[in-house]
């Protein structure tokens, strides 16, 4: 599914797209795959030592997720950028929304305003992207 940009206001929500649950087994499969095995990931104990209710997803699992919003909305051949700040965590048993709001259109392309927004409202990331317009 392709967002119309052309007609779009500057503010305005392009897209939105909100994760499944994210599990111990996400945690754990994304520890394996990434090589990143951070205890504050994968045990509960570490993470309450670490001032966490319980662990947290990793930081790039999480921006993976706000990217997904991104290739469900717009061909791959579309995405020029895209890039996020980590500005909260996101616990074990929570879901992401994400959304992408139109910021501005420049020469064909527009830049998108991105953030990823936990269930109980902790904004997780902020970044941005770049697409070019169909």
């Amino acid at each position: 599914m392709s967002a119309d940009l052309r007609n779009a206001e500057a503010g305005s929500l392009i897209a939105e797209y909100r994760t499944s649950v994210i599990t111990r087994e996400m945690l754990a499969q994304y520890a394996e795959a990434s090589g990143d095995l951070n205890p504050l990931h994968l045990d509960p104990a570490f993470a309450r030592k670490a001032g966490f209710e319980d662990v947290i997803a990793h930081g790039m699992l999480s921006m993976a997720l706000l990217g997904r919003l991104l290739s469900e909305h717009f061909p791959a051949e579309r995405l020029c950028n895209f890039n996020a700040r980590f500005v909260g965590t996101v616990p074990v048993g929570e879901t992401l929304l994400c959304r992408a709001s139109l910021e501005a259109t420049e020469l064909g392309s527009a830049v998108l305003a991105l953030e990823a927004v936990t269930s109980t409202g902790t904004v997780a990331i902020t970044g941005s992207a770049r697409v070019l317009m169909a």
